[in-house]
């Protein structure tokens, strides 16, 4: 698509309409669980959310909590770091010579280059080095933009997401199961 195209344009209105959407609370979370809601929470422990607290890690490793990272972030309109730094995830167990060049360009343009559609904020070195990168694309191709991303969402996304009324209103959905 174009700048200006009407896929473009349509884009940009469902962006803007989720504005008014804009919500921060558990039901998000429980919309998008990987199973069904009330059966995912009833496998999921006090035990098990608090310990997300942990580490950002230990958050991106569990089933549920990156599906309450997720949510979260859709709230803040910043789920592309999520996605591109799952996509590199994905990226490194490719095995497929052939397969290589076409996902390390398709992930480049969609959330590496300068305009792409779900554009990380990476620094311009950053950018620069990972554009540079693709030339010869190799499991590692991504490394630096995925660690700049990773940082940033632990810094950043990951301490709003610890106070966030999604995170708080689950601790307290698993609490309340047990009395």
């Amino acid at each position: 698509c174009s700048t200006g195209s009407p896929c473009r344009n349509r884009g940009m209105r469902t962006r803007l309409g989720c504005l008014s959407h804009k919500s921060d609370s558990y039901n998000d979370f429980t919309a998008i669980l990987p199973d069904k809601p009330n059966r995912a929470l009833k496998r999921l422990s006090t035990e098990e959310a608090t310990r997300w607290a942990d580490s950002f890690d230990v958050l991106l490793s569990h089933k549920y909590g990156l599906a309450a990272f997720r949510a979260f972030l859709k709230t803040e309109f910043s789920e592309e770091n999520l996605e591109f730094w799952l996509a590199c995830e994905d990226f490194k167990k490719t095995r497929s010579a052939a397969k290589l060049a076409s996902k390390a360009q398709r992930i480049f343009e969609e959330f590496i280059d300068v305009q792409a559609p779900r554009e990380v904020n990476i620094d311009f070195q950053t950018r620069e080095l990972t554009r540079r990168n693709m030339q010869e694309p190799s499991l590692s191709c991504f490394d630096q933009a995925q660690g700049k991303v990773h940082s940033l969402m632990e810094k950043d996304s990951y301490p709003r997401f610890l106070r966030s009324k999604i995170y708080t209103d689950l601790l307290s959905q698993t609490q309340r199961r047990l009395s």
